[in-house]
């Protein structure tokens, strides 16, 4: 049986000296890339498995190596498995463990292969398992929302300019903005894996293996569909982990604007939602206080995904080829990335599921207000008037409407005609209703185009409208 550490004292044996004590510890990866264990045992599986049937190892070795891998998965998995930081790393610590249950053959695993080509193998297997399970999060919020909006389909809200009342719209039309915004960021995630889904294990160290592998046999094994084309390429890039994280910074920037419109909009100010309890905050000193704070911090966690993804940009722009041991500061970004957008996903579904929307309140923020003045400029376009002099027309009405302190539908005929012999009583008419229905063109805001765009938005994930 090999001794404890020989793996380690293997790769030293070009030194005179041991490690330094201090050093050890800085270099050392294993407090987080322990997280790779699955895709480094499985990457290791089909290598014994394609060695053995490229007759490199023997089919008993390579039985032997696989019943090893499969039990040190298992030890990982009930906590039996103790990692060790002198062994730096997810790789040296199973081979480690492996020499122990099964001795030397555990070293005719390594052949054919480098720690360049394994780990890239590991970041891409992480990766690709992290894309879908950011996308199956993705979509059910996309849900939620959908819910939502379909709930409250007919429910009219002022929609906003510089934060300035601009025109009446669907609050489902809204909702189904954030949607979009999101069924794109799906699109990049699975565009992120059509060039993550790429075996780079094949790349030795930088320039290939002087074996006879079966790489098409890895690629199948492992589930992806393509080969890396070039071994400098593959071991020395991480552009799919730089992807991913875009991607997340992406997703993050959207979520973040509607958790800024969810802390505006469950204010006194506003009033159009009001937070469950499981998804609000009380003050260390103000009974009367419902904090936001789910939202709020979600909306600050956007700023770590930013760095992540910049820190990661900053690591790769100097790096020669081919694999720098800089590249190790790959993980712990990528990792938290993926944490912090999946969870911040998961709580989100949850506050939308449960969040109370207040559409009289909505309702109540029009009345009085002038969000109208498009439509009577229209109005008047639509009776002969260029737009731009109805424009300036209805500008000076509402200058007016404010001096009397009036709305609009308290402003008198004759009111009206002072400024435009083209107001007529048909000018009553003109509502937030009919000012919502008016915009019937697709991608508007009437109530036929919502009720169809929801049927798309259902269809785009994958489950259809069952209420």
């Amino acid at each position: 049986m090999a001794k404890k550490d020989e793996v380690k004292s293997q790769l030293r044996d070009r030194f005179k000296k041991g490690v330094d004590k201090a050093a050890e510890k800085y270099v050392a990866s294993i407090s987080f890339d322990w997280r790779l264990y699955k895709h480094d045992i499985a990457g290791s599986i089909a290598h014994a498995q394609m060695l053995a049937k490229q007759e490199l190892i023997s089919k008993k070795d390579a039985e032997l190596i696989v019943s090893g891998l499969t039990s040190i998965r298992e030890e990982i998995e009930q906590g039996k498995f103790e990692f060790k930081p002198e062994l730096e790393d997810i790789h040296m610590n199973i081979e480690s463990r492996l020499f122990e249950k099964i001795g030397d053959v555990a070293g005719k695993l390594h052949t054919a292969r480098s720690r360049n080509d394994q780990i890239a193998l590991d970041m891409r297997l992480f990766v690709k398992e992290a894309v879908s399970e950011t996308v199956s999060q993705l979509k059910g919020f996309q849900l939620a929302l959908l819910d939502v909006a379909e709930a409250n389909k007919t429910a009219i809200m002022p929609g906003y300019t510089h934060l300035q009342q601009a025109q009446p719209l669907l609050f489902a039309h809204h909702l189904l903005a954030y949607f979009e915004m999101l069924q794109r960021d799906v699109m990049r995630f699975q565009d992120c894996l059509k060039r993550t889904d790429v075996l780079p294990l094949g790349s030795g160290a930088l320039a290939g293996v002087a074996y006879n592998v079966d790489r098409n046999f890895i690629a199948q094994k492992l589930g992806f569909s393509d080969l890396s084309a070039n071994s400098l390429d593959a071991v020395s890039d991480r552009d799919f982990v730089i992807e991913y994280e875009a991607a997340a910074a992406m997703t993050m920037m959207h979520l973040s604007r509607l958790e800024e419109e969810i802390v505006l909009w469950s204010s006194a100010e506003f009033g159009f939602v009001e937070l469950d309890d499981a998804y609000a905050t009380s003050s260390s000193i103000m009974p009367q206080k419902k904090n936001p704070c789910v939202v709020e911090l979600a909306r600050g966690k956007t700023g770590r995904v930013y760095g992540n993804l910049l820190s990661l940009l900053t690591v790769m722009k100097g790096l020669p080829l081919a694999y720098n041991r800089d590249i190790q500061e790959d993980k712990e970004g990528l990792f938290d990335t993926v944490d912090t957008l999946i969870s911040t996903l998961e709580v989100l579904t949850g506050l939308i599921k449960t969040l109370k929307i207040n559409t009289t309140q909505m309702v109540s923020t029009i009345s009085g207000s002038y969000i109208l003045a498009t439509d009577l400029a229209d109005y008047l376009a639509k009776k002969g008037l260029p737009f731009r002099q109805a424009h300036s027309i209805v500008g000076k009405l509402v200058q007016y409407a404010i001096s009397k302190d009036k709305g609009f539908q308290e402003l008198s005929l004759d009111e009206y005609r002072n400024f435009s012999p083209f107001f007529a009583d048909d000018v009553y008419g003109i509502t937030v209703e009919t000012s919502v229905e008016a915009r019937d063109i697709i991608g508007g805001t009437a109530p036929k185009q919502v009720v169809a765009a929801l049927t798309r938005a259902r269809k785009l994930v994958g489950k259809r409208n069952e209420g």
